[in-house]
């Protein structure tokens, strides 16, 4: 886990400057060939193979061969990566090179055998964390071309947990070595940036563990076949411009939008008194954890008005207690899925198609997800595909952005904003805006998943779904700009009833029902929905206040975001001019959050939320207070010290209150 966030986070940082910039012309440092010298990358692909596996408990041993396609997800084996490397080019065009990559599945189970032990039967879950290679390459450059070959060492790290029909867990990492061969064509978009496709077959070594809890020994190989697309940037300064987009080969480049950006978060809470503690409650002593994240933001426009855009997102870390015990949580990047390795996942991906009507126009920057364009003002704009419901809706500019502004999950968004999202926050949408100069509508229907806190979807398309519609007015107060938003969402979702759960005493009574109430046997299609109002205000050049209040009915389980149901937060932003920091920033802000009387109820019986459930409960609403000091580093990296004090977490007041610290690193280009 450290290796690869001192890795990434090392790359992304160092060439941040340089990539941020258009760089200056000056003297090659390798002149003999545009595709001399070192060069640094990202990478997705697509991942397929097969997996044999012996597993011998002291029972009857389990053996056979599994594919990976068909249990990773909906989607199958998906991953991405960063590579590094260096190429020397001969006289006539022959290539020599070498090549460092390392890569993050999403979801990629090598495989999943049953082993019958003597206490009776046990599944071992072997998953791929990392895996990567260390390469020698070699090929032909030709113009804008280049064709190689290459193999070398592979590798890859497993983690192996065995369950057994007692609920006992043993969970062992172990690496395997291994070999790799492949092949692969380059073209040089620019002067610097070049895209590649490549092929990959990776075979790895049979390991073998033991798992001390069940007296269980294991053991498999493992071979991988990939297929793979990335970019890449050189760091040789060659003045020729890449001739294929003269010739018709690529399209035109100002058609293109490239950003990343990398966040790094370490979070910490003070001990404090807790009278009792449950399975979803915020550790009462000192801890410490941290988040990782890198994004890929590619924008095209394919044709006037249609852009197309993607969003690989690497992701590593845990939120404090493994993102619970709070309802407002304090990091915003801690998503509910953690991982202690880097794990790929395709953020956004999705088509924009923009009819202008016509009229006054205005220049759209580009940005992360935004090609630049002039568009007209008065337009309706259609998105498709997967995003994230923030994206588009309750957007604040003062207060929306966790890995620049606050980080609470109730400032960055409406605390009862209950919007559709998988446990990374994500979606698949269908949404239509229509832009007035100063008012826009816009409204849009959303996958939920498939169950509260999923990770799939489903995919009963306007049976089950959500449904979210905006308006959006901007106005002038006092010569100084604002805008109000007033959103409502309905959600049809498949979900439990807190009544229907506490009126079964076969669900809730501990005299039948030993654990947590049985929400989950109340489940069926439902409907939730709910209204936030959202206002922003520039008061000076340099002063920005906020609010927001939230409300949803609050009866039946929360979907995908947190245990909310009635929320209101407001605050202000405060510029560094007058101190001749314009590009720092300080902010205060304040939440109080709260549930309905029968979401009280089920708490106190000991249910569980999906951030919060303590046992118990000691109702009082939840109270926040955040302050933060941005420091602009550069125009492109700032660092964050950021502090919040939360009164009854969980809303138990015989909990807390506790102090939270938190320092962020953030770049961007």
């Amino acid at each position: 886990m450290k290796f690869a966030i001192l890795i990434v986070s090392a790359c992304v940082t160092l060439t941040a400057p340089v990539l941020a910039a258009d760089m200056a012309p000056g003297p090659p440092l390798f002149a003999s060939n545009p595709w001399e010298g070192f060069y640094f990358g990202g990478h997705v692909g697509y991942a397929f193979g097969t997996s044999s596996y012996l597993s011998n408990p002291p029972g009857l041993p389990a053996t056979g061969q599994v594919g990976l396609y068909g249990m990773d997800g909906q989607f199958g084996p998906l991953f991405g990566g960063l590579q590094a490397g260096y190429n020397h080019i001969a006289p006539l065009g022959l290539m020599v090179g070498f090549e460092a990559d390392f890569s993050f599945p999403d979801r990629m189970h090598s495989n999943l055998p049953i082993a019958f032990s003597g206490p009776g039967p046990s599944e071992v879950e072997d998953n791929i964390e990392i895996f990567g290679a260390l390469r020698g390459r070699i090929g032909y450059a030709f113009g804008d071309w280049l064709l190689y070959g290459s193999g070398g060492f592979a590798y890859d790290r497993d983690l192996a947990t065995s369950t057994d029909s007692f609920g006992n867990v043993d969970s062992v990492y172990f690496w395997r070595p291994g070999w790799t061969a492949g092949g692969g064509a380059e073209v040089r978009l620019t002067p610097n940036w070049s895209a590649k496709l490549e092929y990959s077959f990776m075979d790895f070594a049979r390991a073998g563990i033991y798992f001390p809890i069940a007296g269980e020994h294991y053991n498999s190989n493992l071979t991988l076949q990939t297929v793979q697309l990335g970019l890449n940037y050189r760091f040789a300064d060659d003045p020729a411009p890449a001739s294929a987009s003269k010739a018709g080969i690529l399209p035109n480049l100002n058609d293109w939008s490239i950003h990343a950006q990398s966040t790094i978060i370490g979070q910490g809470n003070a001990p404090f008194p807790a009278a009792y503690s449950g399975q979803n409650s915020l550790f009462p002593g000192y801890q410490m954890r941290e988040t990782f994240s890198v994004d890929g933001y590619l924008g095209y426009k394919a044709f006037e008005g249609t852009e197309f855009y993607f969003n690989p997102e690497p992701f590593q870390g845990f939120g404090l207690s493994e993102t619970r015990g709070i309802a407002g949580f304090p990091n915003n990047e801690a998503q509910k899925a953690g991982f202690d390795f880097p794990h790929y996942n395709t953020a956004r991906l999705f088509l924009r198609h923009i009819f202008g009507l016509g009229g006054e126009q205005e220049d759209i920057p580009d940005g992360p997800d935004q090609v630049g364009e002039k568009a007209d003002i008065s337009r309706v704009t259609f998105t498709f595909g997967k995003i994230s419901v923030p994206d588009l809706f309750d957007n604040n500019s003062y207060a929306h952005d966790g890995r620049l502004s606050f980080m609470n999950w109730a400032l960055v968004d409406a605390g009862a904003f209950d919007f559709a999202a998988d446990q990374k926050g994500y979606t698949w949408a269908a949404v239509a805006e229509l832009n007035q100069k100063d008012w826009a509508l816009r409204g849009g229907y959303f996958l939920l998943p498939d169950v509260p806190n999923g990770n799939d979807f489903d995919t009963r398309i306007f049976q089950r779904g959500q449904y979210i519609l905006e308006f959006e007015d901007r106005y002038t107060l006092f010569g100084t700009l604002g805008k109000f938003r007033l959103t409502g969402w309905e959600s049809q979702c498949y979900c439990g009833s807190f009544g229907a759960t506490l009126a079964n005493p076969f669900l809730s009574d501990p005299a039948f029902n030993p654990g947590p109430p049985n929400i989950a046997a109340t489940r069926e299609t439902r409907s939730e929905f709910g209204f936030i109002g959202n206002v922003e205000q520039a008061a000076t050049d340099d002063l920005g206040l906020f609010a927001r209040l939230s409300w949803r009915t609050g009866q039946t389980e929360i979907m995908s975001w947190t245990d909310i149901d009635e929320s209101a937060s407001f605050g202000g932003v405060y510029k560094g001019t007058s101190w001749g920091r314009p590009n720092d920033r300080i902010g205060l802000a304040g939440i109080i959050s709260g549930l309905t009387n029968i979401h009280q109820a089920f708490f106190a019986a000991g249910g569980l939320g999906i951030n919060i459930g303590d046992g118990a409960l000691s109702y009082r609403p939840e109270e926040v207070i955040e302050t933060y000091y941005s420091v602009g580093l550069t125009d492109w990296a700032a660092m964050t010290f950021d502090y919040q004090f939360i009164a009854n977490p969980g809303y138990n007041y015989v909990r807390g209150p506790v102090s939270i610290g938190t320092v962020r690193l953030h770049v961007q280009f």
